[in-house]
């Protein structure tokens, strides 16, 4: 009997429908597994139980209820660590975060943001060295993230539209938190000073910020503002990149909201 004859095809879904798994159906039939799975899909989407097959809603165009809070901070992750791609061989985009290993919580927390902002996605991680990508596949990607173009970020205007501009507004810490998270640390910075004749060194904690993208580095400065964070612009070896958040109180408050990396 020709294993891919109607008869043999039949059997297979007979047994797939009453619950049978689909390698003891392969076994049983002497049929290939890719065969058998490839059957049942078959048969699934004719009859309008194929797994994969949904819509997944997208608040910017139907409407449906974002967590506000978790889209600020993956905002931030986006623009410090993100990019939006797709291969030809995909049906939809992905948005990757990088997220060095020696930061495992922040890992855990970019996928819990993931999921909150693509709650019909699945996501994944996928493993590289010293580090890992965050994925999510979602055709709303760019609907979500207006800010994707061809060039690199600091290639391209970065503007937020308003209706992103109102969500970092209502939560402003959570975009600072995924910034610091991506492109940010909290280290500890010292000097000396001269005292009594003598000279000695003091250490303080200090939060560094650094991106290349001038409109990025803007807006994280406008919104440390909003806060009442101070803040001073510093450039190394020529270059303007750094934002160094250092006053006492400025740092209590970024402790407070944002901390070490974990």
């Amino acid at each position: 009997m020709n294993a891919h004859s109607t008869e043999v095809r039949q059997k297979a879904l007979t047994l797939l429908r009453n619950g049978t798994k689909g390698v003891e159906v392969a076994r049983q039939l002497n049929v290939p597994r890719g065969t058998v799975s490839y059957w049942l899909h078959m048969d699934r989407s004719k009859r309008g139980e194929c797994p994969g097959v949904h819509t997944p809603t997208c608040h910017r165009c139907d409407g449906t209820p974002l967590d506000e809070p978790a889209y600020a901070y993956l905002l931030g992750l986006y623009l410090g660590d993100g990019h939006i791609s797709q291969y030809s061989a995909h049906r939809a985009p992905s948005l990757m975060i990088t997220l060095d290993d020696a930061w495992p919580g922040i890992q855990d927390e970019a996928e819990a943001a993931l999921c909150k902002v693509f709650p019909d996605n699945a996501t994944c991680r996928v493993r590289r060295t010293g580090c890992h990508n965050i994925k999510v596949y979602s055709k709303h990607l760019v609907c979500l993230f207006p800010q994707h173009g061809p060039d690199r970020k600091h290639e391209r205007d970065i503007a937020l539209e308003p209706w992103q501009q109102a969500i970092v507004d209502a939560h402003p810490w959570r975009l600072v938190r995924g910034l610091i998270h991506s492109d940010g640390c909290r280290i500890t910075n010292w000097t000396t000073r001269t005292v009594g004749g003598v000279r000695k060194r003091y250490e303080y904690p200090r939060y560094w910020f650094t991106n290349v993208s001038d409109d990025i580095r803007g807006l994280y400065t406008a919104t440390l503002d909003a806060l009442g964070i101070v803040w001073t612009h510093c450039t190394r070896a020529g270059k303007p990149y750094n934002i160094s958040v250092a006053r006492r109180a400025s740092v209590a408050l970024m402790d407070a909201h944002v901390g070490p990396k974990y």
